[in-house]
């Protein structure tokens, strides 16, 4: 198969190559994947600088996200969920390869009528999302949420889950195309980040200036924020993009009732188990009910293992939007 492998830490994507590899070997629980389309990640580019909190041994194939088609079960399964020829999408250390290997517990099936560009996006972004405001938030109809950075991969999913709530989405977003594609995935509010009164300018788009209820933020404007939240307002703090980890004066925490409200969807395969086939079986529905779309990024089309340093650094450059995929191409009846 040809890949990208990983032997030394690199500086920057532009370094990665693309070379001849032995198939993967599944282990007894593992499912063999031909890989037809890879989802870029900020945490890719940490992990290829060795930077990132999961670094494996060398030499190791980068990219996580993909999607793609079964070509073998598991040898220690007798009755496997996906059998072979099954379009699947997930994650799973190694993805920026025309082959993969993933436990069945990091697959799900691509979703009817999806290509696999938009479903190799679709595993981190839409239950994180979903996850916040839906368990940790409790959107509702009539509640008025505010989602900063609303134009990335999961900006995007979290306007779509909120509007298909019954919310009123406020997005925030950098750049005037960013702000379009905000719109356009059913933002009715938008507001550009850069104007120092942003706050101010959200305060005023709600009832009575009584500020949102709910504030999405995986950029780290939390602080901010509490300057537009209404009473008994919720923060979720989703990420960090922005580079800083913050500190809040907590007199505005108790002065307005806020509740500061992590998400971490990552661990809850191992903290709530319960709660992870419970978000997919909400965002499926949404899906099937057309109120969720694919958020990948159209305005540039990156193709072939060797696009992947590109497609890299123009995520890294912050000037895309959505999820940056890869389209692997492949040989074969299974062709896109």
């Amino acid at each position: 198969m040809k890949g990208i492998q990983v032997s030394a830490y690199v500086k920057a994507p532009g370094e990665l190559k693309v070379t001849e590899l032995a198939d993967p070997k599944p282990a007894a629980d593992e499912y063999l994947i031909e890989v037809h389309a890879a989802a870029t990640n900020f945490f890719d580019i940490l992990q290829i600088q060795g930077k990132y909190q999961h670094q494996p041994p060398f030499p190791w194939v980068s990219g996580a996200e993909f999607a793609g088609v079964v070509l073998a079960t598991p040898s220690g399964s007798k009755n496997p969920k996906f059998p072979v020829g099954s379009k699947v999408f997930g994650a799973t250390q190694g993805s920026y390869a025309t082959k993969c290997v993933a436990k069945e517990v990091s697959m799900l099936p691509v979703p009817k009528g999806w290509s696999f560009n938009q479903a190799s996006g679709l595993f981190v972004t839409a239950p994180t999302s979903y996850g916040a405001l839906v368990l940790r938030a409790g959107v509702k109809a009539g509640d008025y949420v505010l989602v900063h950075a609303a134009a990335g991969g999961v900006g995007l999913a979290a306007v779509q889950v909120a509007k298909a709530y019954g919310a009123t989405v406020i997005a925030t977003a950098g750049t005037a195309r960013k702000l379009e594609v905000a719109k356009s995935f059913g933002a009715d509010h938008v507001v550009d980040y850069r104007d120092e009164n942003w706050p101010q300018i959200v305060k005023k788009l709600t009832p009575k200036g009584r500020g949102v209820d709910i504030v999405y933020d995986p950029v780290g404007m939390v602080d901010k924020s509490t300057k537009c939240i209404a009473w008994n307002g919720r923060i979720l703090i989703v990420g960090f993009a922005a580079g800083t980890i913050e500190k809040v004066a907590m007199n505005k925490v108790l002065l307005k009732n806020i509740s500061l409200v992590g998400i971490h969807w990552g661990m809850y395969e191992k903290m709530e188990t319960k709660s992870v086939p419970k978000v997919w079986e909400g965002i499926m529905k949404l899906i099937a009910e057309g109120k969720f779309k694919g958020t990948e990024f159209t305005d540039k089309e990156f193709v072939g293992l060797e696009s992947v340093p590109d497609a890299l650094k123009a995520l890294g450059s912050r000037e895309t939007w959505g999820k940056v995929v890869v389209k692997i191409p492949q040989e074969g009846k299974n062709k896109l």
